[in-house]
């Protein structure tokens, strides 16, 4: 079968499982040939198997195509089933071979560009939100999931995070995404309108009140209600608005007859629930009504990474707007933005990009353009790739030697290298291969 290949392939050769899983670690490579038929059982399929599913395991990328007998078309189609990429039936034949080789090549070139796309775009498709760490990206997810059902949700996060646009995103990946979403914002409604508001009032109610008007949450009906700063919401409206969350019916005010509404809730707070709950100025079992899925969205300064991506995202959006594109940042402004707590979050970074693309001289914004002061001595300036890479090397070696219980073989085949390599490593981080060095 190498024989098969042209030159320009790198090709490993491993002839039972554990060799093979060192080769996977030690190369990492795109495509395995592999053949069911290994020992100790040569003539069956149990231990290729086994080693198809640690390689799905090791490196799910990997495209791997299940070598067969001619009569184990079965064992072909089970190996497709648990996630091989294809099939190569024997007898050998080095056109088809290296066709189908090929093939898997192409695939996984396809299935990486499509990754880079994914990054390109943030790693994220809801409108507006620009995310790149594992923090924001995990609530994107579940929002997502979240999305297409019809429970009630609430999002929590400190002020300038976002919440709006999560709760607009889970109206737009909804099937109510046609129809409308309606905001309202408690906090900025004095508490003697904020009932009519919501929930509407009669022709003749109160003094003023010279024509019915449907409430918020009528005029949202078949669609989206956004609550935003619900801690806020007074405590005798929280009696009501439990009560329609329960029924699905409101009263407007000066009404007595109750109309139907089918609206899907969401409620966005940068209160501690919990705290407002044991003061007695929000009601528990309203709590436990809107919670029934809750985003906790983080700090821009807690998204590992996200600073320097939302910024460069702000900067050539805005610049458009503001009819100055194509500008960069200086490294003083990466360490700036990297090294800055940005207390006001992402509605702070706003204010600071634009102030940046007005004040900016030619095509490049620095620090002071930003307003924020560079640190030489920040944690960017602290990080060094070799050491990162040393402390890796030297936890994982460390690691696998405990596992294994300090056997410099059985850990050297763990770790997809050689033995003389592992004493090389162990001599170069002064690691002594006995148990004694766990406590290191």
């Amino acid at each position: 079968m190498r024989w098969c290949f042209s030159g320009d392939l790198e090709v490993s050769l491993a002839s039972d499982r554990e060799t093979a899983l060192a080769c996977l670690r030690r190369e990492e490579p795109e495509v395995v040939t592999l053949d069911l038929g290994l020992p100790p059982d040569p003539g069956g399929a149990t231990e290729g198997f086994r080693l198809l599913e640690d390689i799905l395991q090791l490196a799910p990328m990997t495209k791997v195509i299940v070598v067969t007998g001619r009569e184990d078309k079965e064992n072909a189609v089970k190996a497709i089933g648990m996630g091989a990429s294809d099939f190569y039936q024997k007898p050998l034949d080095a056109d088809i071979l290296t066709f189908v080789v090929n093939r898997a090549f192409r695939l996984a070139e396809l299935e990486r560009d499509n990754r880079e796309l994914a990054l390109q775009r943030n790693g994220t498709n809801i409108k507006g939100i620009v995310a790149a760490s594992p923090q924001m990206l995990s609530i994107c997810r579940t929002l997502e999931k979240v999305a297409p059902t019809d429970v009630t949700t609430l999002i929590t996060g400190e002020t300038g995070t976002g919440k709006e646009l999560l709760a607009r995103a889970l109206h737009d990946l909804s099937h109510r995404g046609e129809k409308p979403f309606a905001a309202i914002n408690c906090a900025a409604i004095p508490e003697n309108l904020l009932e009519s508001e919501l929930f509407g009032f009669e022709k003749g109610s109160f003094t003023g009140a010279t024509q019915s008007k449907k409430g918020k949450i009528e005029s949202a009906n078949g669609g989206t209600l956004f609550l935003d700063e619900i801690g806020d919401m007074p405590l005798a409206l929280q009696a009501k608005l439990l009560r329609f969350l329960q029924e699905r019916v409101i009263d407007r005010v000066g009404s007595v007859k109750p109309v139907s509404v089918d609206v899907r809730v969401v409620c966005a707070t940068h209160q501690d629930v919990q705290e407002l709950i044991k003061q007695g100025t929000f009601r528990e079992d309203l709590y436990y009504r809107i919670s029934e899925i809750t985003l906790d969205v983080p700090a821009l300064r807690d998204r590992e990474g996200d600073a320097l991506v939302v910024a460069q995202s702000l900067l050539q959006s805005l610049g458009k707007q503001m009819d100055r594109p194509n500008l960069a940042f200086t490294e003083d402004a990466i360490k700036a933005i990297k090294g800055h707590p940005w207390p006001g979050n992402v509605r702070e970074m706003i204010n600071k990009v634009k102030r940046a693309i007005i004040m900016a001289d030619g095509k490049r914004v620095t620090a002071a353009d930003l307003q924020l002061s560079c640190d030489e001595e920040g944690p960017e300036s602290q990080l060094n790739l070799r050491q990162v890479r040393e402390n890796a090397e030297r936890a994982a070696i460390l690691q696998a030697l405990q596992s294994c219980g300090f056997n410099m073989a059985q850990a050297s085949r763990l770790l997809g290298i050689t033995r003389p390599t592992l004493y090389n490593l162990t001599d170069k981080y002064r690691i002594k291969a006995s148990p004694e060095s766990s406590s290191a």
